[in-house]
């Protein structure tokens, strides 16, 4: 818990900062990635994630980059997925941009999981492909279906930009309530230095809401997961309809998350520059009491809310990339 009384119980852990896309509102096209030697190894990775849930966290994400390029991660599904077995941890879940569904997903389903996250931001191989700097769409769509029919349950998430896919977000939504997804859009973060303009591309959620509502019947649905997503119902399509908008509509009060980095670096706040070097504890041969009061005394210190302002000649409110951060 910290200090202004929200219970942490939901872990994002980032196992590498790598991907094999280079989407144009997340990374630098030329990225400089960061050397091995500096990103925990599976079994680091494995023991601070389960020094959480010995602490009481219920939920892990993996993330990336893209987590899926990371040479042995299934290994890290399989092991953490003793932590459901024994009831310690109610759900594993991945985000991923769906590359390599099709290879993982059968693997993922055995390893527990239920459901993933992908990000897709357009149905338009051309604006795809321009969007992630040479992304196939065929192959994410593909792996979609087969993870599907892995079991898996898959929600869609799509970043709004203003310029790109703002008047596709209707037929974006239609689509992934047709194949039974739910649907989260996310307003554009001011995260590290990529060339384009985020103020161009800024789009409100609120404003976007409103526009959906003069055709759309939406219906707020009182979901408390502690995420920053608020969700509707969208009668006409049936679907689940999440919004994420942490410049038009911040959301710290209930937030129940911290996040740790592919070096081990842990961030309470994914708009703040707050961190705690876990991999500095564990590799100075702490012990697993040592670990634990390390990542309470760093959860403690969470602060309040975020810095996230958006406009022309600002900087970023935090200079690393969120592909860095596990996003």
């Amino acid at each position: 818990m910290d200090s202004f009384g929200r219970t942490v119980t939901y872990l994002r852990v980032s196992v590498t900062d790598r991907c094999d896309l280079r989407c144009v509102y997340c990374m630098a096209e030329h990225m400089t990635f960061l050397p091995k030697a500096q990103v925990l190894t599976l079994e680091e990775l494995d023991r601070i994630s389960s020094a959480f849930v010995g602490l009481g966290v219920k939920k892990l994400r993996i993330t990336g980059g893209e987590p899926l390029v990371r040479k042995g991660v299934m290994g890290l599904f399989s092991s953490l997925g003793r932590h459901l077995q024994s009831g310690a941890l109610e759900e594993i879940t991945l985000t991923t941009n769906g590359t390599r569904l099709a290879e993982f997903a059968g693997q993922l389903a055995d390893a527990g999981v239920k459901r993933i996250n992908v990000s897709l931001d357009t149905l338009k191989p051309e604006l795809f492909r321009t969007l992630t700097r040479g992304g196939d769409l065929a192959k994410v769509l593909a792996g979609i279906e087969v993870a599907q029919a892995a079991g898996l349950k898959i929600k869609i998430n799509a970043v709004a930009l203003a310029h790109d896919n703002a008047a596709e977000l209707p037929e974006l939504i239609r689509w992934a309530h047709g194949i039974g997804a739910d649907m989260t859009l996310i307003e554009t973060m001011p995260m590290g230095e990529v060339e384009a303009d985020r103020t161009d591309q800024y789009l409100s959620l609120t404003r976007l809401r409103s526009e959906l509502e003069s055709f759309w019947t939406l219906t707020d649905l009182p979901l408390t997961t502690g995420g920053p997503a608020r969700y509707v119902e969208v009668a006409e399509t049936g679907g689940r309809l999440g919004f994420i908008t942490p410049l038009s509509h911040n959301f710290c009060e209930a937030c129940n998350r911290v996040r740790l980095t592919c070096t081990g670096t842990l961030h309470t706040c994914l708009g703040r520059d707050d961190a705690a070097d876990l991999r500095a504890v564990i590799r100075a041969g702490a012990d697993d009491a040592e670990l634990m009061e390390a990542i309470r005394n760093a959860v403690d210190a969470k602060p309040k809310g975020h810095d996230f302002h958006i406009g022309r000649e600002l900087a970023p409110a935090v200079a690393r990339h969120m592909s860095t951060t596990g996003g």
